[in-house]
């Protein structure tokens, strides 16, 4: 896939991210961010040049200081700018004129801080478009290049995590050094680590296509608080998948859908935050919940990539801790077969006569006198057909051993066990703690592998490993085109269509609708009555009007002509009193027994566009609160899928003997809804059938609504 590029941005981050040589600008000795930054380069592998650049300083940090950029007198790949707020587009400029063409710019004071700030950081971007530069900030601290040893970065890096496979881009400064820590707590090992600022210029999908390029990268995690390109992340998600390699990202912060739209029954069920985990499944990325998860299961995914089914083989010495992963596994939608009888028969000849051989293994104490037991079983369990993943439960020793030589025996001895399946091992702690030197050093000797730390986070990460090897062939599906534009005309702004506009839409589009006819007086509403066949049900139909039950406007079950007459005065009566006219009309239609009712709508998020939810509907949607989210456009398997997550699924599966619905029949017509929505073009805020009559094979729109932007 071809990189789309914004203007102003040169075509490769190569020279921001690899420089042969830097310069730090604005360094001084009162400044903690530039001693951090100079040490932090000189002590963790940078072998190029460092020019310091201070115009009223001779010497800074014991070394020679250059009055300026141009007086350095030689080549200069990145200039990290530490400069005072209004001498920053002067230091760009003069960088611009000698060639430079990558910065990181720490200095604060742009549009984080308000009116004068936003103009500042303005007129600096439009010299960067002007000038195609590759700016990383303002107001961020730099990066880490772990893979290269190469760290322009602001804060003191005091335990830097071991080189190794995870890119790290965070939309916030502070954490980046927690992460750093926990990283190297953990021996997670880093490629990349961003902290971006106020991304001017660069974005974090910039970074991210980029760390999708680079050969040391395999697992990207994000931390967001925003999605500022939604497109282009889309755009670089996919290019992730399409290279195997899973984004994992910690997003955070919600915000309220428009005011019209939350007025809706969908707008009980859609928020802001929900809408990121659909567009995040949509394109395969995995959402986690804090720092400790997305670096656990980034290490997680590095180590084995995509996995092939979530049948968990458990190993463990303990029989409490069997119990807590298959609780966690449950959870996690993980199952635990039975073991094979042959694995079965083979586990009985190696663990001792008191071990119970089931699925999770516990091969008890034992494993204190047979130091080989574990890895045996180990072995046996990954042989077994039906298992896809094994989970071994070991903990590295936090102290120096007793028998330094034993231990790493044992160690080694295991990792070759696992070096040798053919199956993935993923390997946990009991709990999360750091891993010690004595620990490290032992996996440097040995080559055991990554611990995806304690129980609890074990089974996240795998929980999550395995959500996202499903997800692959779904994300890497051709993309659907959109439905071309139907030839309707939006409504008024903000005009609500009720249900007798928005029921005519759904028809003229092939929606199936339930019969309905508008009526302007009783003597027509009961001629209706008897053409649809009692019983029957009478609807206010007003222009505008939202929710008819809200105002009395709806009467059901009516079984003859004197009940009709007296419902279509109440309907008529409320109306009148809702301020809807002298003379308003009521819709008659045939009333529907039995069955389930959804709600199916669709309305328009500010990020990420036309949404999609299917949930319980009727009057009780709001309570309930029961449904699934999805991008538009949608799939037949999309449905069925959304359908399968609701927590009343099994009301469609024909629960208590009631008649089970066709969900293929359901989802052609959620579809269509879709489809709809899709091709009503910009103007369209929500649309909702509420509800969505199913009665096995029959699927009727019984009410409908379209409110426009």
């Amino acid at each position: 896939m071809t990189a789309v590029v914004r203007p102003g941005r040169a075509t490769s981050l190569q020279g921001l991210f690899a420089p042969r040589s830097i310069a730090l600008v604005g360094a001084t000795d009162k400044s903690g961010w530039s001693l951090s930054t100079y040490q932090n380069l000189l002590g963790h592998g940078f072998t190029g040049p460092v020019h310091l650049v201070n115009p009223r300083t001779p010497e800074v940090h014991g070394r020679k200081a250059h009055k300026s950029l141009t007086a350095i007198g030689e080549p200069v790949d990145l200039a990290y700018v530490m400069v005072p707020t209004p001498a920053v587009l002067d230091v760009l400029s003069e960088g611009a004129e000698l060639g430079i063409r990558n910065y990181v710019v720490l200095t604060a004071g742009f549009g984080e801080t308000g009116t004068e700030g936003r103009r500042r950081e303005e007129e600096l971007h439009a010299f960067v478009r002007e000038k195609g530069l590759n700016v990383l900030g303002p107001n961020g601290n730099g990066y880490v290049n772990a893979a290269a040893g190469i760290t322009p970065y602001g804060l003191a890096i005091t335990q830097p995590p071991p080189a190794g496979p995870v890119g790290v881009v965070l939309q916030s400064g502070a954490l980046a050094s927690a992460v750093l820590n926990f990283m190297h707590a953990r021996n997670v090992g880093l490629s990349m680590l961003t902290s971006m600022g106020n991304e001017m210029s660069l974005s974090v999908t910039d970074v991210i296509d980029h760390l999708v390029d680079d050969p040391a990268t395999e697992v990207i995690a994000l931390f967001l608080e925003t999605v500022r390109h939604p497109e282009e992340f889309a755009r670089v998600a996919r290019r992730a998948a399409e290279a195997g390699k899973p984004i994992v990202a910690l997003k955070i912060g919600a915000s309220r859908l428009a005011s019209r739209t939350a007025q809706a029954h969908t707008g009980a069920l859609v928020g802001d935050d929900r809408v990121v985990d659909a567009a995040f499944r949509r394109l395969g990325v995995l959402r986690v919940h804090s720092l400790e998860e997305l670096i656990l299961t980034a290490g997680l995914l590095a180590r084995t990539g995509p996995l092939p089914g979530g049948r968990i083989g458990v190993v463990t010495p303990s029989g409490g801790a069997c119990e807590i992963i298959a609780d966690r596994a449950e959870q996690e939608g993980l199952e635990i077969p039975p073991f094979a009888p042959g694995t079965t028969a083979r586990l009985k000849e190696a663990v001792p006569d008191f071990a119970t051989v089931q699925n999770p293994l516990d091969v008890t104490g034992y494993v204190l006198v047979d130091r080989t037991l574990l890895a045996r079983a180990l072995e046996t369990v990954a042989a077994d057909p039906g298992i896809d993943v094994v989970l071994a439960l070991v903990d590295l020793p936090r102290v120096p051993p007793a028998d330094p030589e034993a231990a790493r025996a044992y160690f080694g001895a295991f990792a070759e066990c696992i070096r040798k399946t053919d199956k993935p091992v993923v390997v946990s702690g009991n709990v999360l703690t750091d891993i010690t030197e004595t620990g490290r050093r032992l996996q440097e000797e040995t080559g055991f592998p990554y611990i995806a730390g304690g129980i609890d986070h074990a089974m996240n990460a795998l929980g999550a490993a395995v959500r996202w090897s499903r997800s692959l062939p779904d994300v890497l599906r051709e993309e659907l085109s959109a439905p071309a534009p139907a030839d309707v005309t939006p409504g008024r702004p903000g005009e609500t269509w009720a249900e007798h506009r928005a029921a005519r839409l759904l028809a003229e589009h092939g929606v199936p609708v339930v019969p309905s006819v508008r009526t302007a007086d009783e003597h027509e509403a009961v001629a209706a009555a008897e053409r649809l066949g009692y019983p029957v049900v009478l609807k206010a139909a007003a222009d505008g009007l939202q929710h008819k039950s809200d105002i009395g406007g709806v009467r059901l079950g009516l079984a003859g002509p004197d009940a009709v007459r007296s419902a279509f005065r109440d309907v008529r009566a409320a109306l009148q009193s809702s301020g809807y006219g002298a003379d308003p009309a009521v819709l008659v239609q045939p009333q529907r027994t039995g069955g389930t009712e959804l709600l199916v709508g669709v309305v328009r998020d500010p990020t990420w566009g036309l949404t999609l939810a299917v949930g319980l509907g009727g009057v009780w949607v709001e309570v309930l609160a029961d449904s699934a989210l999805r991008l538009l456009p949608v799939t037949h398997a999309d449905v069925r899928s959304a359908l399968g997550e609701l927590r009343g699924a099994r009301l469609l599966d024909g629960a208590r003997g009631t008649e089970p619905a066709d969900l293929d029949a359901v989802a052609e017509v959620v579809v269509r809804i879709g489809e709809l929505a899709g091709s009503l073009g910009p103007r369209l805020e929500s649309l909702e059938v509420n509800p969505l009559w199913v009665r096995g094979a029959r699927v009727e729109a019984l009410d409908a609504l379209v409110t426009w932007a």
